[in-house]
């Protein structure tokens, strides 16, 4: 960052979080100049607690930290977006964001990633979710195989199957990365990279 108005803000620059994907309003800090410089140096974001008169790096004490995408500066030079992918939840309440209400354009894949997240957490027999989390990412890419070839032959024999066996590749897709500690974002990240 060249030529912030730090006088302007007696030091401390507000710095609002946002994630990189969703837009989401994650929180809202504040940066001197040291804070700002160990944010772009470490690629997470870092602080200046006004109350506790110190640095501090989100997630330091949680582990949710905030991975920098890009820090940005507003016309006046008195203001940074940095946009961040947050890992884990942003607020000290547990939330994903320290505004309840933020807009935000998570989609159903990530809704639908908690949902199996919390499936494997719940560990009920009768879940089928749970069961092919049990089973072990064996079975699961056995069944992955098999429903990317339905997938195949409802293409190939235009029985008006597609749809419904896209569904169910991708829901087991979704289990086999959730089962490694991956998911959909990565492999969008992935392509984007891919694009350029």
């Amino acid at each position: 960052m060249i030529n912030l108005d730090w006088d302007k803000v007696n030091g401390l620059i507000p710095a609002i979080i946002q994630d990189h994907e969703t837009l989401e309003v994650l929180m809202l800090g504040y940066m001197n100049e040291e804070a700002l410089k160990i944010s772009q140096s470490s690629g997470f974001a870092t602080f200046y607690s006004r109350t506790k008169q110190r640095l501090w790096t989100k997630g330091e004490t949680s582990g949710n930290k905030l991975t920098i995408h890009k820090i940005i500066h507003d016309c006046d030079k008195d203001t940074l977006l940095i946009l961040a992918k947050n890992n884990g939840p942003t607020c000290h309440l547990n939330n994903n964001s320290c505004f309840i209400d933020a807009p935000s354009s998570t989609n159903f894949i990530d809704q639908l990633e908690q949902i199996i997240d919390s499936r494997f957490d719940e560990a009920n027999l009768s879940s089928y979710t749970y069961q092919l989390y049990k089973d072990g990412i064996k079975e699961i890419a056995k069944k992955l195989t098999e429903e990317a070839g339905e997938v195949s032959i409802s293409a190939v024999t235009n029985d008006g199957r597609v749809i419904d066996e896209s569904a169910d590749l991708l829901y087991h897709l979704l289990v086999m990365l959730r089962k490694l500690n991956l998911n959909h974002s990565d492999v969008v990240d992935e392509l984007k990279n891919r694009s350029n």
